[in-house]
């Protein structure tokens, strides 16, 4: 899967998505995603497969296992493992929801 087509996949999910972050924040809840850091795969110097790992960050106001499980779902259904935590975002009075997930070949 590429960036592109992450892109794609999240915003078939119906939250607002954006890259990073948003110039001007949407209600909750809403998606945000970056890249974190690669871990590709590489031999005699030589970089065999690219492994991009990425940071899916969904934003709610209160505990929402709905949204959580849509997200989820999506990643299931395109055999993409995920590890996931969460944070209460005081200044923001939100929850932030951290899916970390890696993107193989894109």
């Amino acid at each position: 899967m590429t960036q592109a087509e992450l892109y794609t996949a999240l915003k078939s999910l119906g939250f607002p998505v954006a890259y990073s972050s948003f110039i001007t924040s949407p209600s909750p809840p809403f998606i945000t995603y970056q890249f974190a850091y690669d871990d590709d795969f590489m031999a005699d110097g030589y970089n065999f497969a690219e492994i991009s790992n990425f940071q899916v960050e969904l934003y709610t106001k209160i505990k929402d296992l709905e949204a959580e499980k849509k997200v989820q779902d999506l990643f299931k259904s395109r055999f993409m493992p995920y590890r996931k935590n969460e944070a209460w975002l005081d200044s923001e009075k939100l929850i932030q929801v951290i899916y970390e997930i890696q993107l193989i070949g894109g």
